[in-house]
């Protein structure tokens, strides 16, 4: 039960099982109930009449198979001409490779041509070599050919997902160079992997890319519309209300899960739609019903350009132009129809009994198997093609203006995001983001908090950690004195606890990487800022840090024996939350650098120890080298390690060496006290001062001057710290902004 995407659209579609033939049909008995709710929804149509606080959507008539009734005056064309791409490979050495390099360089035989450019190490491979085509509104255009013959190359090209430069040729829509802020808006990609949160309902996955996609001008009662309206159109009402799933959690089947990935990129209506092979992977019944859906949204008035491998029978009847590649090259460009018209000329004619699209398939990978390949298949297409010479319509074309055609879609309900306006540009004709950034930060963050509360054992093991290390911290390190000996182990529990913060923020790493390609997919066509993804990433962080500073701060700070009372304890917990904070910032920064996470965990343990060593525990400040004093400034342990250093140091009256404690930690620790009396008894008489068991020798300030914390506050410290998260987390976002364009080069 598919149809295209709006919810005013075709009501009758919803009551069409996809198995049907296309015949025409009247209205007769069609709920008028269900008929009258997507009116109302088609009553927002109000921009027409100047009213611009509604976004237009479908009120078009259609008939029972989603073809228009009223006739286009206005169609959209993607044409693509002469689309060449090459990357650099890696050539495999060997002697005879070596040799063959070295006679081509030497003016070798003709047989061993190089590309100019190529070297003894690389060499260039043409992935896309002059295609061309054209793709048109209410149709599907479907690129063919065997593994590795350009298939995803092409609609990534298409879709502008190759760098500006790598590619050459022209991609035009309505005879326009199209923009790449243009096609972002008007467009949408379906990716070959079904990139979805595991354990969001398959309600709730489309209902925050409604959110993300359609804009606040459109009430929530209709965006929900939309959504329930679209389950019903992609066959999704029987799962709607199950977890997407993963392979530790049952989830909706295979063919469910694609449809979903088709969904959430269509709810706003694109008029273009990009998919890299949306049948991989699934039974023919599931890759009928998911070509079924695209057929129902090219008839909705959408151009759907998609790779597919080798369509069955029934598939082959819902495609309106095939283009067979064959190693970058076009080997047939035309209607299924013409076909097996194109192999009989080409004296090769297709059984009455087979599959049209297997047997040129397998006729395409024997070609590619003989000695002169697939090249007289490809020059048979060129004189094919200037041999039909079939009229392109190029006058309708021409007449039709890229910024008429794009406003004759939005007025019939495409591009829900869309608003159209006065601008000369087509570009200026639909905003960049469907919603400002503050509602995008909203819907983030309640997405990753629906998250984490679907799966509190990450948490739960999180906070499992900070609590048995401030337990075992606790019990080692218990009521210590303010003996020399105590000094000494107090100084190494806040080296210990405070390191100990930023190794427990390492589970972090992986929450991104995680959702990197989903990131990817979601920004690559403006479903919101990246701006509003770090903030809500931050936000959303926040509350789970101060849960696990307060317990780790409850459970050593009284039980250490720390000094301070509330006041000590409260700035501890504030320290050690801007610890959590910095440490988190620095893992969340890695994950968005480093790709994989065993590398991550990697640079990160690494890092932490260089940052522990030069805190100023092992070696104090004035000891390090001059060389790698710039390493003890960049430590993100060192500015917390010395605000608790400050912090229960810092108090000038109060003793942690008197009289014959002096000689504690020295060989002179093991004498008796009444030798030590008397050893205190000649200092006094050499230095002229009277030095007793209880004159205090050794305060806070001491202790802080012996350990070279004199640059700093305690307050300063804690200023740094929290400064060096914000620093970290403006880095993830610039990590984002450069390392995700998911473009090739």
């Amino acid at each position: 039960m598919v149809e295209n995407m709006s919810p005013t659209r075709d009501t009758v579609a919803f009551f069409n099982d996809v198995e049907l033939h296309d015949r025409p049909r009247s209205f007769v008995g069609i709920s008028p109930t269900l008929g009258q709710l997507f009116k109302r929804v088609g009553d927002m149509r109000r921009e027409a009449n100047g009213d611009g606080n509604e976004t237009p959507v479908h009120d078009q008539v259609v008939d029972i198979d989603g073809v228009n009734l009223e006739p286009r005056s206005l169609p959209l064309m993607l044409s693509f001409n002469n689309l060449t791409y090459s990357v650099k490979v890696r050539r495999k050495l060997s002697f005879s490779s070596v040799f063959r390099q070295r006679g081509n360089r030497l003016g070798g035989s003709a047989a061993d041509e190089t590309v100019v450019g190529d070297s003894l190490f690389t060499k260039t491979k043409t992935l896309l070599n002059n295609i061309s085509g054209e793709a048109r509104e209410g149709e599907i255009l479907a690129v063919l050919g065997a593994s590795g013959s350009g298939k995803s190359t092409l609609i990534d090209a298409l879709a502008n997902r190759i760098a500006k430069g790598s590619l050459k040729g022209t991609v035009r829509l309505n005879g326009e160079v199209l923009e790449s802020r243009l096609l972002k808006v008007i467009s949408a990609y379906v990716m070959q992997d079904d990139l979805l949160f595991p354990m969001l309902t398959v309600e709730e996955t489309l209902m925050f890319s409604a959110e993300f996609r359609l804009p606040r001008t459109l009430s929530k009662s209709k965006k929900k519309l939309r959504v329930q309206a679209l389950i019903d159109q992609l066959g999704l009402r029987n799962a709607a209300k199950t977890v997407i799933g993963d392979e530790g959690h049952r989830g909706v089947s295979g063919g469910e899960r694609r449809r979903v990935s088709i969904g959430i990129d269509i709810i706003h209506d694109p008029i273009i739609l990009f998919l890299d092979e949306p049948t991989s992977g699934l039974d023919s019944t599931s890759a009928f019903m998911v070509v079924k859906v695209l057929q129902r949204i090219a008839q909705s008035g959408s151009i759907v350009v998609m790779s597919v491998h080798q369509p069955s029978y029934r598939i082959l009847g819902l495609l309106d132009r095939l283009l067979f590649l064959s190693r970058g090259q076009t080997v047939y460009s035309g209607s299924p129809v013409n076909l097996p018209m194109y192999f009989a000329e080409f004296g090769h004619p297709i059984p009455e009994n087979e599959n049209r699209t297997e047997f040129a398939l397998d006729r395409i990978r024997e070609l590619e198997g003989s000695p002169g390949g697939t090249k007289s298949l490809v020059e048979f297409n060129k004189s094919w093609q200037s041999m039909k010479n079939i009229p392109k319509s190029e006058s309708d074309q021409q007449s039709t203006s890229l910024k008429e055609a794009i406003s004759a879609s939005i007025s019939r309900g495409k591009l829900v995001s869309g608003a159209t306006n006065n601008d000369a540009s087509p570009s200026s004709m639909v905003p960049t983001f469907a919603n400002p950034f503050w509602i995008e930060m909203a819907v983030l963050s309640k997405r990753s908090m629906l998250n984490s509360r679907r799966m509190p054992e990450l948490f739960g093991i999180r906070l499992g950690a900070v609590l048995v290390t401030g337990f075992i911290l606790a019990t080692m390190f218990w009521q210590l004195d303010n003996s020399p000996k105590g000094v000494q182990e107090r100084l190494g529990f806040f080296a210990f606890a405070m390191s100990t913060t930023f190794y427990t923020c390492a589970d972090a790493l992986p929450v991104f990487l995680q959702e990197r390609y989903i990131f990817m997919r979601e920004t690559a066509y403006n479903a919101y800022r990246r701006s509003s993804y770090v903030l809500s990433h931050s936000l959303v962080a926040l509350p789970a840090l101060i849960f696990l500073s307060l317990a780790f701060a409850a459970t050593t700070f009284w039980a250490v024996g720390l000094d301070g009372g509330i006041t000590g304890f409260l700035f501890y917990f504030l320290i050690i939350f801007a610890a959590f904070w910095a440490g988190s910032s620095f893992v969340t920064f890695l994950s968005g650098v480093v790709p994989h996470v065993m590398l991550g965990y990697t640079i990160v343990v690494a890092i932490l120890a260089y940052f522990l060593l030069f805190s100023g525990f092992f070696i104090t400040r004035d000891r390090i080298p001059g060389y790698w004093i710039w390493f003890h400034y960049i430590s993100l342990v060192k500015y917390p390690y010395e605000a608790v250093l400050q912090n229960e140091f810092g108090n000038p009256t109060k003793c942690f060496v008197r009289g014959v404690q002096i000689f504690d930690n020295t060989p002179l620790g093991i004498v008796p006290t009444a030798l030590k009396l008397k050893l205190l008894e000649n200092m006094s008489n050499t230095l002229g001062m009277k030095i007793t068991r209880s004159t205090c020798l050794t305060t806070g300030s001491d202790i802080l001057q012996q350990q070279g914390v004199t640059d700093l506050s305690k307050w300063n410290c804690l200023l740094v710290t929290v400064a060096w998260g914000f620093l970290f987390r403006i880095l993830f976002y610039f990590s984002l902004l450069i390392g995700s364009k998911n473009k090739r080069r």
